[in-house]
């Protein structure tokens, strides 16, 4: 999935690159329809592949440091002993 994630986002912001110089060229030499059309397009695309891409590139990096930190997958804790959770307590007088 990081391999997926790095590589849409190259392409991604590949395609905004793009955009980006054939606007700039187009200004310098004049729009065309055909150099609107290649910005849009660029623009369009580049955006839908995006969107996905970077929505999992930020849950593979989740995921890496909760690996790094020793955290549990899906619960955001540190691994071990659960806490405990509202209405309960560890004391011994209040579990009599």
């Amino acid at each position: 999935m990081a391999r997926l994630a790095r590589r849409g986002k190259r392409i991604g912001y590949g395609l905004f690159a793009v955009a980006i110089f054939t606007f700039l060229f187009g200004t310098i030499v004049g729009l065309t329809p055909t150099i609107a059309t290649i910005v849009t397009a660029s623009l369009g695309i580049g955006s839908i592949i995006l969107v996905p891409v970077i929505i999992i590139g930020y849950g593979v990096r989740g995921a890496e440091r909760d690996e790094r930190l020793g955290r549990d997958p899906g619960r955001g804790a540190l691994r071990g002993p659960r806490a405990p959770t509202a209405g309960t307590s560890n004391d011994a007088k209040d579990q009599l």
